[in-house]
């Protein structure tokens, strides 16, 4: 239900492509948390953390885990408009420490009340719209702008 909801997300600001890691042969997302969007967005999966984290730093990529450390900054406070690839751990566990060794930089959402930890859901809304709004500033959604060539785009445009 979380993936379809992240999928569904990523759709609403523009994410084109979202990865994760499925060790097992296919990945299931709920149609109607999705909403649709499984048209829109390429899921791609990798077996391993290590094999996402290479294919994602070999596009350019900067890795930022969702993790509470000292080391942790504001997610508010990263270049979002830099190539990015944000790590979601799984609702109970949190990021697994092979994941937090290949990310370069830590983020937090700041949280003010008594819970210490949103819904993954929720957390990659908040991140994935802060990212949206630096790139929207930046010009970055922009027809003449995209990084998506001019045959994607009209692909997208007019099919449905």
């Amino acid at each position: 239900h979380n993936v379809s909801a992240i999928i569904r997300t990523a759709d609403a600001v523009g994410v084109h492509e979202v990865h994760a890691v499925w060790p097992g042969s296919r990945m299931r997302t709920m149609a109607s948390a999705a909403a649709g969007s499984n048209s829109w967005v390429q899921v791609k999966t990798h077996r391993t953390i290590g094999d996402a984290v290479a294919h994602l730093k070999g596009q350019g990529m900067q890795i930022l885990a969702t993790h509470l450390s000292d080391n942790a900054v504001d997610f508010r406070e990263i270049d979002y408009t830099r190539p990015t690839c944000i790590l979601m751990g799984q609702e109970k566990t949190g990021i697994t420490q092979e994941a937090l060794a290949l990310a370069d930089q830590d983020i937090i959402i700041p949280m003010i009340g008594m819970v210490q930890s949103l819904n993954v859901s929720v957390a990659s809304a908040l991140i994935l719209y802060e990212a949206q709004r630096q790139r929207q500033n930046a010009g970055m959604y922009l027809r003449e702008n995209s990084m998506l060539p001019e045959a994607e785009q009209q692909r997208l445009l007019f099919e449905g």
